[in-house]
């Protein structure tokens, strides 16, 4: 039996599941690691830590499928995208890896816009503006604040290509993480040579780039004894967590869209040609289906809202298993009538991308009267994030980008309330699938293309993923959340002022 892996290494841990060539998933694992907080708005984490966890899962599945070291034809990497493990000359890590979503580089962000001669100018280079949470700022901060650590570095690598490094030997990577890295020239699929010469950047630091289909080697001798696999097993080149997750979701053609609720939010739409947003609110990406696009929404901070929520303010919720704690506080939620009475959640507990670019939003209620209770916040937590998602989709239909079908996934596509809520505020019909396992089992279907189990990957999704459900918005639900909507919408504006000195005063206490 030939099977195929698939390896996300997530923010909060990794998951590698294994699949059959009918995409039946046959057995699947997690390992969680720690997130490193040094300073408000800085996320760090160490790369062994993904190593050890990647380890841990591949041996606990094939354990678990009992399956054959040779049975495992191919691997799938994808991951977190954006983050920057840097890498000396004798292949050492020189020091933590920072996260997508730290926010310690907007004065490298000024730098690059000034550099590039304008936003505008930026976008047409790169397809996207400079953000905070890429990883080209993040070499910048290394040169400005680091200058003993930039003067020592090789590599820069993903983090899902770190992982590559310790199995195959090789600096690759793949299109559509690459573009999260402002250095891709996004329409040509390589490497941008002309941002680089402005900002005085080596392109020798940078892996090689590839499509996501492609193999990039095969395991090392260390590698192979160390996952118990062979060294006939290959690595293809895989894809950031978001267009593995689209891949995973199916939407590999025009029309469909999926939306993602896990620690950050996305909105996520195909394109068979590269489209813009002239403002830059959303991304273009170049998206893991050969020689096709992506534009996307990111919230930071969607499902991490309902997290800090649940774990932080409610603290668990006293007296209920920690596996229950969630189904406890929506079960709260689900008995308030949307929109929580007027009480308003601005999800911005580490800064926003989409559609702001602010790395000093801050989160807030808005609304609060003697009527609220701990339900109306729990819902009114959970809307804060559907607005904001919300915020992508208006934007995507403003752009004449066709949306047919929305299919959701991760934490917002399990809980039926959430579902629902998704259908309301959007004004839309709400699809899920038969099995949703997200990035992992879309760099496993990736696997077993690179593999030539499927001729593509649009025919790999066609054979392996099918719709289960369809969740139809509530018409009186979506007439409340349309009044509501716009006011949400204007806090942002009103308050912006304020967050910056708030932010200021926060950053001063750090």
């Amino acid at each position: 039996m030939s099977c195929y892996l698939g390896i996300d290494i997530g923010t909060s841990g990794t998951k590698t599941l294994a699949i059959d060539v009918s995409g039946k998933v046959l057995a699947e694992s997690v390992a969680e690691y720690p997130l490193h907080q040094p300073r408000p708005g800085w996320t760090e984490q160490d790369p062994e830590d993904w190593w050890k966890a990647t380890v841990k899962t591949v041996r606990a599945v094939m354990r678990k499928a009992k399956l054959k070291p040779d049975a495992v034809k191919a691997i799938g990497l994808s991951g977190q995208m954006h983050g920057s493990v840097f890498l000396d000359k004798k292949d050492q890590v020189i020091r933590k890896a920072l996260l997508w979503n730290d926010q310690r580089t907007a004065a490298e962000c000024d730098q690059i816009t000034a550099a590039a001669g304008g936003r505008k100018n930026l976008i047409k280079m790169v397809a996207n503006p400079a953000l905070t949470g890429f990883q080209a700022p993040k070499i910048l901060w290394l040169r400005n604040k680091e200058k003993r650590n930039f003067e020592k570095l090789a590599k820069v690598l993903l983090p899902k290509d770190d992982i590559r490094r310790r199995l195959t030997g090789d600096f690759v990577t793949e299109v559509s993480d690459a573009s999260g890295t402002l250095l891709l020239d996004v329409v040509k699929r390589k490497w941008s040579k002309r941002l680089l010469s402005k900002l005085e950047l080596d392109e020798q630091i940078l892996p090689r780039v590839v499509e996501s289909d492609e193999v990039t080697g095969t395991l090392t001798k260390e590698a192979a004894k160390k996952l118990g696999l062979t060294m006939d097993c290959k690595v293809v080149g895989g894809a950031g967590d978001c267009a593995a997750g689209a891949v995973g979701n199916g939407v590999v053609r025009k029309g469909v869209l999926s939306t993602s609720i896990g620690t950050s939010g996305v909105m996520f739409v195909h394109s068979d040609e590269p489209q813009y947003d002239a403002t830059g609110r959303l991304h273009t990406f170049c998206h893991a289906v050969n020689g096709k696009w992506h534009m996307m929404g990111v919230n930071l901070t969607s499902g991490g809202s309902l997290q800090w929520w649940v774990d932080s303010v409610l603290q668990g919720l006293a007296g209920t298993a920690p596996k229950n704690r969630y189904a406890a506080a929506t079960a709260e939620a689900a008995a308030i009538a949307a929109g929580s009475n007027g009480l308003l959640f601005l999800p911005y507990l580490n800064g926003e991308r989409t559609p702001h670019a602010d790395p000093n939003a801050r989160g807030s209620f808005v609304g609060m009267n003697l009527t609220h209770t701990r339900g109306h916040m729990t819902r009114s937590v959970m809307e804060g994030i559907t607005y904001a998602l919300r915020d992508s989709l208006d934007i995507i239909q403003s752009l004449d980008v066709p949306v047919r079908q929305i299919r959701a996934s991760g934490g917002g596509s399990k809980n039926p309330m959430w579902r629902q809520m998704q259908a309301d505020v959007f004004g839309k019909k709400i699809t899920t699938l038969e099995v949703e396992q997200g990035p992992a089992f879309g760099v496993a279907l990736l696997a077993a293309v690179g593999d030539g189990a499927y001729r593509s990957i649009e025919s790999a999704c066609k054979a392996t993923i099918r719709v289960a459900d369809e969740t139809p918005a509530n018409r009186l639900a979506t007439k409340q959340y349309n009044q509501l909507f716009p006011i949400y919408r204007d806090l942002y504006d009103q308050l912006k002022e304020s967050m910056a000195k708030i932010a200021e005063y926060q950053d001063s206490q750090s």
